[in-house]
């Protein structure tokens, strides 16, 4: 006699779950741990906020420029997210332009420090770059959306979802989409907005549902594919291929890195 034959378990939506999660939670876990061996300072005196000379001295680089930058925030914050900040410089301007937003005082901040100083002691990483005639026409558009960002005053600023630093680098590329760039992964509040937004992504090549900051979804050319949660986010960059996860930002899927001196530009 033929045993009953048992029905099928169900994994499917339940596995997809819990890889999710671990898609989240595991590189947070992960990255703690790095985090946990690293020297590094205990508080923000002890930290080098120093220029790192990645940056040319701007009366010998007559070109107009504009970059965005980021580096590790400091204190257990440095296990999730990075700190953006904006750099320019005019076409034959003898100093650089900075603009950040920060936790303390009046939010927005002009030439606060150096333009490729360490952030609590970490060396900056660009996010984009732009020069010449290009960045020529951009920075008084750039210029024009720093003057309108709109929580700059006493008290706007706020940690989590936003608007923080991140939130005001995001406004400025969305207010700016010529640039084509897009905040890193674990730029937390990068995806702050004040109403629901569903509609193009803010380069304008993609679809974006964005519930606040709290929860989204996009894909797009420039974007990638991005699952936001609470503002940790999982994903696919497509131009450069890559995995997007919390705590890491971006980890290259490329196997076969161009040749030394190749043309690799991210912006």
């Amino acid at each position: 006699m033929t045993p009953p034959s048992l029905p099928p378990r169900r994994f499917g939506r339940r596995s997809m779950l819990f890889g999710f999660l671990a898609l989240l939670f595991v590189p947070i876990a992960a990255k703690a741990a790095l985090f946990s061996l690293e020297e590094r300072p205990r508080n923000f005196r002890e930290a080098s906020w120093a220029s790192t000379g990645s940056l040319p001295d701007a009366r010998a680089h007559p070109d107009a420029r504009i970059l965005v930058m980021s580096g590790r925030t400091g204190g257990w914050k440095g296990v999730l997210a990075v700190h953006s900040w904006i750099v320019f410089k005019r076409e034959n301007a003898d100093r650089w332009t900075r603009y950040d937003v920060v936790g303390w005082g009046r939010p927005l901040r002009q030439n606060g420090w150096a333009p490729d100083a360490r952030w609590y002691g970490t060396a900056p990483t660009v996010v984009a770059d732009l020069s010449g005639a290009q960045a020529r026409a951009l920075i008084p558009k750039v210029e024009a959306a720093v003057k309108d960002y709109r929580y700059a005053e006493f008290g706007d600023y706020r940690l989590w979802p936003g608007p923080n630093s991140n939130s005001f680098v995001a406004a400025v590329l969305r207010a700016v989409p010529e640039m084509k760039a897009v905040l890193p992964p674990n730029a937390i509040g990068r995806d702050f907005r004040p109403d629901l937004h569903v509609g193009w992504t803010d380069s304008g090549t993609g679809v974006e549902v964005n519930l606040w900051g709290f929860f989204g979804a996009r894909f797009g050319w420039i974007e990638g594919v991005e699952i936001n949660v609470l503002g940790l986010v999982v994903g696919l960059d497509l131009r450069n291929p890559a995995l997007k996860l919390p705590a890491f930002g971006l980890l290259s899927l490329d196997l076969w890195p161009q040749q030394a001196g190749a043309d690799t530009p991210r912006t």
